[in-house]
């Protein structure tokens, strides 16, 4: 499985661990826009009981909302394929913080399945190019 915040590639290996021939089995894509495109209220303020200052609430990260809900839905296809024994080992390539969530989200049958972490972005690269990164690993 390869993946970032907004793309995952679940693909299998039709090949061997020498020569990888990767497929796609499954391609799941959100566009997230920024958090100014999905959030358009002002940030909220907040008034001192004591004096009369008031000072700016930190606005929400939305982008990085839609980001961490997408890999935990993610999570979620990889435990259903674990525990329906579809899946017997797994790859998971993803840059650090997008892998972080995902294993985050992994019940402990799914991460039985895990044989290797790789530390990425693969994910908006062509398959060809996967390949040529992982026979390098």
């Amino acid at each position: 499985m390869v993946c970032d915040g907004q793309k995952a590639l679940f693909l299998q290996n039709e090949g061997d661990a020498e020569l990888l021939n990767l497929k796609a089995i499954e391609v799941l894509a959100e566009a997230h826009g920024s958090t100014t495109e999905l959030g358009t209220d002002k940030p909220g303020r907040s008034f001192q009981s004591h004096e009369q200052g008031r000072s700016a609430v930190e606005a929400p990260d939305y982008h990085t909302e839609a980001e961490v809900n997408f890999l935990r839905k993610v999570a979620g296809i990889i435990d259903a394929a674990a525990s329906q024994g579809k899946t017997k080992h797994l790859v998971l390539i993803a840059p650090p913080k997008a892998l972080g969530i995902v294993r985050e989200g992994l019940t402990p049958a799914a991460r039985a399945i895990i044989t290797a972490e790789i530390h990425k972005d693969l994910a908006h690269l062509p398959i060809g190019t996967i390949e040529t990164h992982l026979a390098a690993e």
